[in-house]
């Protein structure tokens, strides 16, 4: 969701990203979640799921729907999204509550299967997301639908087998998890997510053992 750093005055008078003011849903969505960064495993793995069910829809399907892409994917859980089966599969492409796509429901079984990989050669998703932090305090919002660290994000990841997994999805992802503040310049949350930005600890990355002979 790039942003334009254009405000709008919502109901309550607050100065807010024009983008949220458009429903309810966006505006709590906005105030309490977008921007602000997220550490947990599960929540992350959600959000690039989430996102990666957004491409070519609106945010707005797929929020009016989260709550049963929880239910039908354990809330997310890496491991029990990874034990997924060709089944499973079949029986979510059957589910009115959710975007029905095969290549996005099997994207995100598979990306389960990866992050497991990933986390245990990392020690979580986290400290490997995290590595593409972008500092816009200073320059503001960004007016692109990518990035720098988004297309890297992306690269990397693609590498490493992962699906739906674009740059515009990735800095997408990005916004949502605080690992960019793009809230514009004017808006009332900017500074609120930039403080938990800013305190924010950093994951740490798995310790390797040492060498042999070192």
């Amino acid at each position: 969701m790039a942003m334009t750093g254009q405000t709008r005055i919502g109901a309550d008078g607050r100065r807010r990203c024009g983008w949220c003011t458009v429903t309810p849903e966006y505006t709590a969505y906005h105030d309490t979640e977008w921007g602000f960064p997220v550490l947990e495993d599960r929540r992350l793995f959600e959000k690039l799921s989430l996102e990666g069910f957004q491409a070519g829809l609106s945010w707005r399907t797929i929020l009016a729907k989260r709550e049963r892409f929880r239910t039908v994917f354990h809330h997310f859980e890496i491991e029990r999204v990874a034990r997924l089966s060709a089944r499973d599969v079949e029986r979510l492409l059957r589910d009115p509550g959710i975007v029905r796509h095969r290549g996005k429901i099997e994207a995100v079984i598979h990306n389960a299967r990866c992050a497991r990989e990933l986390i245990g050669r990392e020690g979580s998703l986290a400290a490997f997301i995290w590595r593409y932090r972008a500092d816009r305090a200073r320059r503001g919002p960004s007016t692109a639908s990518t990035s720098p660290e988004s297309v890297a994000l992306s690269k990397d990841l693609k590498r490493l087998g992962w699906r739906f997994v674009g740059p515009t999805t990735m800095y997408a992802f990005m916004q949502a998890t605080g690992v960019v503040n793009d809230h514009a310049t004017a808006c009332v949350i900017r500074a609120e997510a930039e403080r938990a930005r800013t305190v924010f600890p950093l994951p740490a990355p798995a310790r390797r053992p040492p060498r042999r002979g070192t």
